[in-house]
């Protein structure tokens, strides 16, 4: 019996937990010139001011760091949309980014940014491609030394056909990720 209870009392001790990681301390070093960025919004809920309508997107993305904490990429749009007595309409889209981490207000284990973008959409309703931009602010919070997880929110516009009137414009919130991965130097 005691010699079951040694065992026992062995195993206990050698239990190890390990609980995932949440954050890491980053500083500057994924947003340094040279570096590439990759990944995306795995989510886009938004409201259209225009007329009933919920849509969701994905926006896998791309950037190179020009600079440090200035990155120029491309995304992709892709979306489906479900508007009150209306087909389903799913959109598409392509457009050239610039994204910008701000130094002031971050911390070594995140970074508020804002990305601009101007590119170019359409949608299964129309045979018309158009004009498209959007303005975004976020937040980066970094869970390893190369991925961020993101919240980011703001205004985008399209003039395509995609609803009832000429073009659409409203607020959205998107969540996301990228991976951050070190370049030549």
């Amino acid at each position: 019996m005691a010699l079951l209870g040694g065992f026992a009392l062995s195993a206990e001790a050698q239990k190890v937990e390990t609980m995932p990681q949440t954050s890491a301390n980053v500083g500057l070093e994924p947003i340094k010139q040279g570096n590439w960025m990759l990944g995306g919004s795995i989510g886009n809920i938004g409201y259209s001011f225009e007329g009933d309508k919920f849509g969701i997107n994905l926006s896998p993305r791309a950037g190179y760091f020009v600079t440090d904490g200035l990155a120029i990429g491309a995304q992709a749009n892709l979306g489906f949309e479900a508007i009150k007595d209306v087909p389903n309409v799913y959109t598409y889209g392509i457009s050239p980014f610039a994204r910008y981490y701000f130094p002031g207000g971050a911390s070594a284990t995140g970074r508020f940014f804002g990305q601009g973008d101007i590119g170019i959409a359409g949608s299964s309703r129309g045979s018309d491609v158009a004009f498209a931009f959007g303005l975004n602010a976020g937040y980066a919070h970094f869970i390893t030394q190369t991925v961020a997880l993101e919240v980011m929110g703001g205004y985008n516009y399209s003039k395509a056909n995609i609803n009832s009137g000429n073009g659409q414009s409203g607020l959205g919130i998107s969540l996301g990720f990228q991976i951050y991965l070190p370049g030549q130097r």
